[in-house]
């Protein structure tokens, strides 16, 4: 659990210093400038932490599953080699997520400016200045992001649906209240991550307004990674001592 959530940490670390650095140093220095390859290593860095966070947060759901279902075989499925392998595998496809939706956004021609009304180069931002008939091999890569999404969306919902059928069927209350509080700052992070991401998507058009896409970007890419360590702390025993 700790290994996981150590790439957690980091992945949230690494998510929040590719967005808002840049965006404080632009506000002290009174510009909105960023040059070419700073915007599409932002892009790559933001897509590319954001998809290993989704992959880590699955693999995390597995992981809580194996030890509440299946307690007695934890150590050997979620032996030290295999959660290796698992982070890699997280790491290695959002590195290429990342890559391809790089590629894809900046080899479009940019046709209205090159202004973009976000606080970071964001790829439906970035989509709105290219040609008109240029965006669509994007826009299918990010449908195909989308499914594998829902993939994984399918397999956590899964999980906690056993999670807590094994755990309804202990007999003591307290051993249900551990089970619980096991999986509950994980459901937690979850439920946020999800819940702003398809707010982000399902938002109408039309009720589209620079200040709102601005509040909604906020929600999804600032405010998980920054609540995440927060969820996962109130767990430690020493940090409720010292809240207290």
């Amino acid at each position: 659990m700790y290994f996981l959530l150590l790439n957690l940490s980091l992945l949230d670390l690494g998510t929040i210093s590719t967005t808002v650095p840049k965006s404080m140093a632009n506000s002290l220095c009174n510009t909105r400038a960023i040059s070419y390859w700073e915007c599409a290593a932002q892009v790559f860095n933001f897509y590319f932490l954001i998809a290993t966070e989704y992959s880590v947060l699955t693999v995390m759901a597995y992981d809580r599953y194996v030890a509440i279902c299946r307690p007695l075989h934890y150590g050997t499925i979620m032996s030290s080699r295999a959660c290796v392998k698992m982070a890699a595998a997280a790491w290695v496809s959002g590195f290429f997520d990342g890559l391809l939706h790089t590629a894809n956004t900046f080899s479009i021609p940019l046709c209205q400016g090159n202004i973009v009304e976000q606080f970071f180069c964001e790829i439906p931002q970035i989509l709105k200045l290219s040609c008109s008939d240029s965006y669509l091999r994007e826009s299918g890569l990010l449908v195909v992001s989308a499914c594998l999404a829902f993939g994984c969306f399918i397999f956590i919902v899964l999980s906690y649906v056993q999670i807590f059928t094994a755990v309804l069927r202990i007999p003591s209350e307290q051993g249900q209240h551990k089970a619980f509080s096991m999986c509950l700052p994980h459901l937690a992070v979850v439920s946020l991550f999800i819940s702003t991401a398809i707010f982000a998507s399902l938002k109408p058009s039309s009720l589209s307004s620079p200040l709102l896409d601005l509040v909604v970007t906020v929600l999804y890419s600032v405010v998980p990674p920054t609540v995440n360590p927060l969820i996962y702390s109130m767990r430690n025993k020493e940090l409720k001592d010292a809240l207290k």
